[in-house]
């Protein structure tokens, strides 16, 4: 039977995670899986590898990723309140959503973390547009009030998330492992789902491959948190299925909620994003009012001419040449690209900080007239 896996940890999940990409993805079409996600602990440093990979395998890549959510504001760092943190399930719908992940993830590591890479509700909200977003697994938030016997604070929970949400992006998941208090769980969303209309969407937690590396990932562990193997008290997996399970085995789990199987393909089916690197990918640099990056480099370039090269700036071989410059560099798309080695060389410069250039650019006139490297390029006969 067809199923997409959307909760999945790779190698990127460090010390967490046991996954390798190709291996994954290769596992995932040998079950007959048309999609597959990866939704690595807090990052997304797989996300590029892994969307080539499964591009290869001929598997359609799902970019999500397992937030970790601050029990109060991101910027909280006390030990006692802020050290443990929720773990929120997202995966990109669109390019939107994509961007919006890459802007949580950044902010978790620069901004948010604490002991991990932390957001908080308050900016997922604000960054909720595109994604699609879980329950998640016995580390979710409204898992874990179920979990304590809190049922209104989980509705008051479900109430938020579906404000933010709506019920076409937040699905109630549904998950099997051998954790005592996942059945219990399991059956209260089961409960809860005809008063929000929620649909269910089943995973596995991911951790690993095939199941005969259960004890590698659990040696990953101990690494993780220092532990020894014997040690009765360490964190562990608690049963040996973390792993890539067939269509058929999810089905035989997790079939009787409702629409939890079909959903996961209809997922994969809405979920569009594109990461192939056609053309250029500059920061945005921002030049004067009325001008644009052709315009200002070359008002750069005409200040510089004279300051550089003086009385013979007029020099009809000298403009004609950086003439020609300019009109390759705007041609092949590199005006933003010289102004940004400019403003880096600049400021080097500025704050008295050692810098070099190389390349062929380098021997360029325009080179020398932004001051990105010192060596008169007519005199030493280099060529641009």
């Amino acid at each position: 039977m067809s199923f997409v896996h959307l909760h999945v940890h790779s190698e990127y999940s460090l010390l967490d995670g046991l996954s390798r990409l190709p291996q994954l993805v290769k596992r995932a079409k040998e079950l007959g899986q048309p999609a597959i996600a990866l939704t690595d602990h807090g990052t997304m440093f797989g996300a590029v590898n892994f969307y080539r990979a499964a591009k290869r395998a001929g598997v359609k890549p799902l970019i999500g990723m397992e937030a970790y959510l601050a029990p109060r504001r991101m910027q909280d760092k006390e030990h006692q309140h802020d050290q443990r943190a929720f773990h929120q399930l997202l995966l990109a719908e669109n390019q939107t959503g994509y961007r919006n992940l890459l802007q949580i993830a950044t902010a978790g590591q620069l901004e948010g973390f604490y002991y991990r890479p932390r957001i908080d509700k308050e900016f997922l909200a604000s960054h909720n547009e595109g994604l699609i977003a879980t329950t998640g697994c016995m580390s979710g938030e409204v898992p874990r009030a179920l979990a304590n016997g809190q049922p209104e604070q989980a509705r008051k929970l479900l109430d938020w998330y579906f404000e933010v949400f709506g019920p076409d992006r937040f699905f109630f998941e549904v998950q099997h492992h051998q954790i005592p208090e996942l059945a219990p769980v399991n059956q209260a969303l089961l409960e809860l789902a005809p008063r929000y209309g929620a649909r269910f969407v089943a995973t596995n937690d991911v951790h690993y491959v095939n199941p005969d590396e259960a004890d590698l990932q659990d040696i990953l562990l101990c690494i993780q948190t220092g532990s020894v193997r014997s040690d009765p008290d360490r964190m562990r997996m608690t049963d040996p299925s973390y792993y890539l399970r067939s269509g058929e085995e999810m089905r035989q789990l997790l079939g009787e909620f409702p629409g939890a199987i079909e959903n996961t393909l209809w997922i994969a089916e809405r979920c569009e994003v594109d990461l192939e690197f056609q053309g250029y990918r500059l920061p945005h640099f921002e030049v004067p009012a009325g001008q644009t990056p052709e315009t200002y480099l070359r008002s750069l370039c005409e200040d510089g001419l004279c300051r550089r090269f003086g009385a013979r700036c007029e020099d009809p071989a000298v403009r004609a040449r950086l003439d020609h410059e300019l009109g390759v560099i705007h041609q092949m798309g590199f005006d933003a690209y010289f102004l940004i080695v400019w403003d880096l060389c600049r400021e080097a410069r500025d704050k008295g900080i050692w810098y070099n250039a190389r390349g062929s650019a380098a021997g360029s006139i325009v080179a020398y007239c932004l001051e990105i490297t010192l060596v008169d390029p007519l005199e030493h006969g280099l060529i641009f």
